[in-house]
């Protein structure tokens, strides 16, 4: 079962900067089995941060989901429908379907693992599941643009992000992982790490290392 990333186009003025999770919520109501599919990702919607915690949306917004090719018939029934989202109303596009793509270099923008918030215990939690899936790549937790030079590594230097559900905020990091083969590559990018994957989280993605 191949799996696929689906981009929609998102048409609106605004929405939450933190949105995993009402952005799940409104989804399954169109699409119920996505409540409770926990192989599908939804990455986080991009656009520009205009404070109060929203972001403005642009031509470049998209909705993009990770899934396996079998459930894009479902996923379909979503173009041209109207979500709310925080009382901002948002109109979903035509999709397009991309292939994953192997990468020595992937990223994500948060990864969390339930029961691990410090820094070092986060990292071996995340060793162990790479390990478990037959992962020798090079794990590490993202710096800060301004720290990456830096020689002395302290936990304020990671990149620390969270995630609100409901009431709780869920504590987590930006991850890389390097040195993988393009069969690693492939199944990082497919199983990904921890969970809450319909949130936006443990999604990876391609990157280029900055010298």
């Amino acid at each position: 079962m191949p799996t696929i990333d689906v981009s929609f186009r998102i048409d609106g003025e605004k929405m939450p900067a933190d949105h995993g999770y009402q952005t799940l919520s409104a989804i399954s109501r169109l699409v119920p089995s996505i409540h409770s599919d926990s192989t599908c990702g939804i990455f986080p919607v991009n656009g520009v941060n205009i404070g109060n915690r929203f972001i403005l949306l642009n031509e470049r917004s998209r909705l993009v989901f990770r899934l396996s090719h079998e459930k894009l018939p479902e996923l379909l029934k979503l173009a041209g429908k109207k979500i709310l989202i925080s009382e901002c109303q948002l109109r979903i596009g035509i999709p397009e379907v991309f292939a994953l793509k192997p990468s020595s270099h992937l990223k994500s923008r948060l990864v969390t693992i339930k029961g691990f918030m410090e820094p070092e215990p986060f990292l071996e939690a995340a060793v162990r599941q790479l390990s478990e899936m037959g992962i020798n790549g090079k794990p590490a937790l993202a710096l800060r643009a301004s720290q990456r030079s830096a020689s002395a590594e302290t936990s304020c230097q990671y990149i620390r992000r969270t995630l609100r559900v409901k009431d709780k905020e869920i504590v987590g990091y930006a991850m890389i992982v390097e040195s993988l083969t393009a069969e690693e590559s492939i199944l990082l990018q497919e199983k990904g790490i921890g969970g809450r994957r319909r949130m936006g989280c443990g999604l990876f993605v391609p990157y280029k290392r900055k010298q």
